[in-house]
């Protein structure tokens, strides 16, 4: 008997990366173009309150007379931000601290691994609610936050590949011609790590957009920015929403553009992975 064809999972993943790259890429010139694609001011008054969705507002408007389709569109704008913002600190942050004290080597690594440890124990959420509450609603201080509880993560998956790639021949060659620690990892360590950066960063951007979504659905958003975790916090703020039609249109649309923005990341890496890891298998 002929044993039965194996199906060869692969397309699959590369319909999750191209599904992924059509979700980011839309979300991406949906913000670009956001000043050319919103009907209205988002913070203007453009209409009475609760309007129900017409020509005129095609989403409705919210207890103020927001238009709410202009808002989900500049909210796009607010999430890539935070988004770019703090996968790019995250990052930044895990490789200088990942991979310059391995490459080092002695006190300064192990200093820095035990920091990486106190950080990974402690609470994300209290700590998040904490910082953000004391330094003020800010996307700055949002960005400032997420990188400072990512990095560890990426340190100290940077530094057991550094440990591996800092006993191969060309970085020993390197630094025996002298070469400083931060030229070798610029020139040779970074290079050779740089799938393992781009699935961080691409990961890291959609776990900063959730986190801003909470963050400011819990009300410690920027009250005067338009985001879709605020627009969620004033809907719910409303008495009564769900006992009418109000919710379908200014609930459902930030809730479902902050999952697509999520999921379009989340397929983007989970595409990304089998073509840089090869442990991954068909």
């Amino acid at each position: 008997m002929s044993a039965e064809p194996r199906t060869d999972p692969r397309p699959r993943r590369s319909a999750l990366l191209v599904i992924g790259l059509a979700m980011l890429g839309s979300l991406a010139l949906v913000a670009l173009l956001a000043p050319v694609l919103a009907p209205y001011d988002p913070r203007a008054l453009s209409g009475d309150s609760f309007e129900r969705p017409s020509a005129e507002h095609l989403l409705g408007t919210n207890d103020i007379g927001q238009d709410i389709l202009s808002q989900v569109i500049w909210g796009a704008r607010a999430s890539l931000e935070v988004a770019l913002g703090a996968a790019s600190l995250v990052v930044a942050l895990g490789t200088f601290l990942g991979v310059v004290p391995a490459l080092i080597g002695g006190t300064l690594d192990r200093l820095v691994a035990r920091l990486a440890v106190v950080f990974l124990a402690l609470p994300v959420l209290p700590l998040l609610i904490l910082v953000g509450s004391l330094a003020g609603p800010s996307r700055v201080v949002v960005i400032g936050v997420i990188g400072v509880i990512g990095w560890p993560p990426v340190a100290r998956l940077l530094r057991s590949q550094t440990l591996s790639l800092r006993s191969r021949g060309f970085v020993a060659a390197s630094r025996g011609f002298g070469s400083g620690a931060l030229y070798v990892c610029r020139r040779h360590l970074v290079p050779a790590l740089a799938p393992f950066l781009v699935v961080a960063f691409v990961t890291w951007s959609g776990i900063a957009i959730g986190i801003e979504a909470a963050l400011a659905f819990l009300g410690l958003g920027d009250p005067t920015g338009v985001s879709w975790g605020l627009m969620l916090n004033r809907a719910l703020d409303t008495q009564g929403i769900y006992f009418s039609g109000l919710w379908t249109w200014w609930v459902l649309p930030a809730g479902l553009a902050i999952t697509a923005a999520v999921l379009g990341f989340t397929f983007v890496g989970v595409g990304l992975e089998p073509r840089f890891n090869r442990r991954v298998q068909a």
